[in-house]
């Protein structure tokens, strides 16, 4: 380890996801005007978005299966090389079919990037995972942020959305540079010796196939609803992006002091404090309007802040014998759970507007109407009522993840409490 230079591999890991993090800002920002560009419906959208989410857990999955074998260099690489195709693609897109294989390429070089990353930060800061693993992912938020004011100050000076999505390559080709240059150590479960077939018995660990089925709830509560934020509450508020930028905001902070909140509470406690608050986030979101929407993303990211880094350290610690593979197929399953989520919610706006509109009404006609006309107007009042219903169907996600979390609490109480007594005796 004396000649692997933890900083810089740290630093390169960081600006690769801060790649991954203004391509879900950014396409967050344009994703309504795409849908004018285009004149794709909301399912159509919601597909496209959705394609992300799939190449995400299909690069994680299989990256984390090899990332062993090949090492996490030539990993990273690839998503160096998926990332600028997926770059190029959606900057010269035509259509449906070209948006959605760029979204794809981008998907697959996001899911690489956390396939190498999550085991070289947990590798490199073995002993404090939890807390380096939360600053490693407040770049995740930091970049939405970043891609959220590009989106809304290029807007206000009159760039194009080809030029917002351009603004990616820069961090790009710098962390392709410094992977490319940089020597990396072996994972953590091949340092320590652990067999590929003990690795792979971990993951039927029951305690393991829960934590999947949890990652599900907490990765649709905190991606979905910051992809779909600006189409949701487009009609309810003028600056629906704005609202990105703060939940995300609070979230980069949040994971910047993650230390102190973790070693207080533990990572049960901080999973189960994170469900309430999401909670309550969303339901201020849901029922409100003008500036207490603000409030609404303001709790909502308290809420979301720590569940993905702190999801992936709770596994990492207390199933270490799962290694790249366990926490690797934590993200593959929460964003895979994402992308379904996304078509069947896609699906579910077009047939609420559809509901709010006159009897026989063609959507799309409705979509392409002028600005100002009649049926523009109704459309716009459909969707202010529309969004909200959505995000009050997602309410029920993280309401079922308290009572999930307070369980889960209770149970590593009493695991720890034992593991006390028989040490002590």
């Amino acid at each position: 380890m004396a000649a692997i230079q933890k900083n810089k591999l740290f630093v390169a890991s960081c600006l690769s996801l801060l790649v991954t993090s203004l391509s879900f800002g950014i396409r967050a920002g344009i994703l309504g005007r795409l849908g004018v560009e285009f004149q794709l419906n909301a399912q159509q959208l919601g597909t496209i978005a959705a394609t992300a989410f799939w190449g995400f857990p299909l690069a994680i999955v299989i990256g984390g299966m090899i990332v062993d074998v090949i090492g996490m260099k030539k990993l990273l690489i690839g998503a160096f090389v998926f990332h600028l195709a997926g770059i190029l693609l959606t900057i010269f897109a035509g259509g449906y079919w070209s948006l959605f294989i760029s979204t794809l390429c981008i998907g697959i070089a996001n899911g690489t990037v956390e396939a190498a990353c999550n085991p070289l930060v947990a590798t490199i800061h073995a002993d404090n995972k939890t807390t380096k693993l939360n600053h490693f992912h407040l770049w995740f938020p930091g970049g939405i942020v970043i891609g959220t004011l590009i989106v809304f100050l290029f807007d206000k000076i009159g760039l194009g959305w080809q030029i917002q999505v351009g603004v990616m390559i820069i961090p790009t080709l710098i962390y392709g540079y410094l992977f490319s240059k940089l020597d990396f150590p072996v994972t953590e479960r091949v340092a320590s010796g652990v067999s590929s077939s003990d690795m792979y018995k971990a993951l039927l660990n029951p305690l393991f196939l829960i934590m999947i089925i949890l990652m599900f709830g907490t990765a649709i509560t905190e991606l979905f609803t910051g992809q779909w934020i600006d189409v949701l509450l487009k009609n309810v508020t003028d600056n629906a992006i704005l609202l990105l930028t703060i939940e995300t905001g609070v979230m980069v902070v949040g994971r910047a002091f993650a230390g102190p909140v973790v070693h207080r509470l533990s990572p049960t406690g901080v999973l189960l404090f994170s469900a309430t608050f999401a909670a309550l986030g969303l339901y201020l979101l849901g029922h409100s309007d003008g500036n207490m929407l603000f409030v609404g993303a303001l709790v909502f990211g308290i809420g979301v802040c720590y569940f993905w880094p702190t999801m992936l350290g709770f596994v990492s610690e207390n199933l270490p014998k799962t290694g790249a593979v366990g926490m690797n197929f934590m993200g593959g399953a929460g964003m895979f759970a994402v992308s379904l989520y996304m078509i069947v919610m896609g699906k579910h706006y077009d047939t609420l507007l559809a509901a709010k509109l006159p009897a026989g009404a063609n959507l799309a006609d409705y979509s392409s109407a002028p600005s100002g006309s009649e049926m523009a107007n109704l459309l716009a009042e459909a969707k202010k009522t529309a969004g909200p219903d959505i995000i009050n169907t997602t309410l029920f996600i993280p309401i079922a993840l308290i009572v999930a979390f307070a369980i889960l609490f209770v149970y590593m109480r009493g695991k720890k409490k034992t593991s006390l007594q028989t040490s002590a005796a």
